[in-house]
């Protein structure tokens, strides 16, 4: 697959999974997820897509600041229905890392390793953050993601414009691509660790 260079080296999340390692899949239950991997999940790269990472990895570096998140310990809570806007999306990126999942997740072996109820959905949008909730010990964090500040270059709505048009070049297309990558790498790249775009809260 070739892909924008900047996806390898965008940040990475390091979590534990006690079922990774219960069935062999990683020693210690390590699992690295990259950009990349998120990307494959939704089919694309786009703010919404590399917001959502960097909210997860927000949320679990402020719930684990000295170990890797347990993966499949974390309820995540939505502040709308799976059907409203990118909420969907965003949802599916956070159950990648988290391993948290609504009712379609595994439901475990005897009893243990469970995922399925983890991800929850308001019934209608009420206008607050993601809350993630430790479920060993109760802390739990707010994150919240302001895209406002880092937006798309001037150019990028005209070059969409004429990308979109049934008789565009290979060139207009491909013009359109770069301009949209471009955000998303300043997202990732640049902006992180910037509490102006990631707002992190300790709830509890």
């Amino acid at each position: 697959m070739h892909h924008p260079a900047f996806f390898d080296v965008a940040p990475r999340i390091l979590v534990r999974d006690p079922l990774a390692e219960l069935l062999g899949a990683a020693e210690g239950g390590l699992l690295e997820y990259r950009y990349i991997d998120a990307v494959r999940l939704a089919g694309h790269s786009c703010p919404t897509v590399a917001g959502a990472w960097l909210t997860a990895r927000a949320a679990l570096r402020a719930l684990y600041p000295d170990e890797p998140a347990e993966r499949g310990g974390i309820a995540v809570r939505m502040p709308a229905p799976a059907s409203e806007g990118v909420t969907g999306v965003i949802a599916q990126v956070l159950t990648l890392v988290t391993g948290a999942a609504a009712d379609n997740g595994f439901h475990g072996i005897r009893g243990r390793y469970a995922r399925y109820g983890l991800m929850h959905f308001a019934d209608a949008p009420d206008g607050q953050p993601i809350r993630f909730d430790r479920r060993d010990n109760g802390t739990a964090v707010a994150v919240e993601l302001d895209l406002a500040s880092v937006p798309p270059a001037r150019e990028t709505l005209a070059l969409m414009g004429a990308a979109m048009q049934p008789d565009a070049t290979a060139a207009q297309r491909a013009a359109f691509g770069t301009a949209w990558q471009e955000r998303v790498r300043r997202l990732l790249l640049e902006h992180a660790d910037d509490p102006a775009v990631v707002r992190v809260r300790l709830l509890a």
